[in-house]
């Protein structure tokens, strides 16, 4: 089978005939060379299926869908709640926090935020690619960007703080008890003693140092999820 993967928004079914948009036949005809009769993947968020190309007309290709691949997954909800950086960094870190399981991210405006806006779709468009080759099935969501006041009032996760000031290295998975992880990482200039004092007070949360050294935001979210995905599995 091919290790060709693309994701496909809208519905599949088996046997299911349809189209590709003019960039990703695009993608399939001019960069990997794919020609009529061979196969490629669809996935979203319901399973992954085995593409025939049944023609290629003015650029665009025309698929049947043959079989199942594989299921739906059942996976740990781990979320990312983060301040917005530069924009080369920011992308970096989106594409490793999705190769590494995050299900949702959720850009927060902390009071240190020096970025104060992310470009939705080109975040989406990341994901997704990194999607494709890391083999996931589920694409992340973006939420659109809140205060942390707004985010607090979600009573739903175990939170992680990500503090320089806790003298705890540990996270006891003995206490996770909600259905989502939501790890939180501050913005380059670090929580605000209110934020952290907010913060403290949620219900659910705990407290970690990741690291003796001062991390850069996308460092700190990569050894974050590193060790959340090593106490939940």
């Amino acid at each position: 089978m091919s290790n060709i993967r693309l994701f496909f928004s809208n519905s599949i079914s088996i046997n299911m005939i349809d189209k590709l948009d003019k960039s990703q036949s695009h993608y399939l005809i001019k960069v990997m060379r794919i020609k009529e009769n061979e196969v490629f993947s669809l996935f979203n968020n319901s399973g992954e299926w085995e593409a025939k190309i049944l023609s290629i007309f003015k650029g665009i290709v025309e698929f049947e869908i043959k079989k199942k691949l594989r299921q739906k997954e059942n996976i740990k909800e781990l979320w990312l709640a983060f301040s917005p950086i530069k924009t080369n960094y920011q992308n970096f870190m989106i594409q490793k926090a999705t190769e590494l399981g995050i299900t949702k991210f959720l850009p927060i405006i902390f009071d240190r935020s020096i970025v104060r806006k992310i470009n939705k779709e080109r975040l989406k468009k990341i994901v997704v690619e990194a999607s494709e080759q890391s083999n996931r099935i589920n694409v992340p969501s973006i939420e659109n960007v809140q205060s942390l006041n707004n985010f607090l009032k979600n009573n739903s996760v175990d939170l992680i703080f990500t503090d320089l000031n806790s003298n705890n290295y540990k996270v006891d998975k003995s206490k996770f008890n909600k259905d989502v992880v939501c790890i939180i990482i501050g913005p380059e200039g670090d929580f605000s003693e209110s934020e952290r004092e907010k913060i403290l007070l949620f219900n659910g949360v705990q407290s970690i140092k990741i690291n003796e050294n001062i991390l850069r935001s996308e460092t700190a979210v990569i050894s974050a999820i590193s060790i959340i995905n090593y106490v939940i599995n």
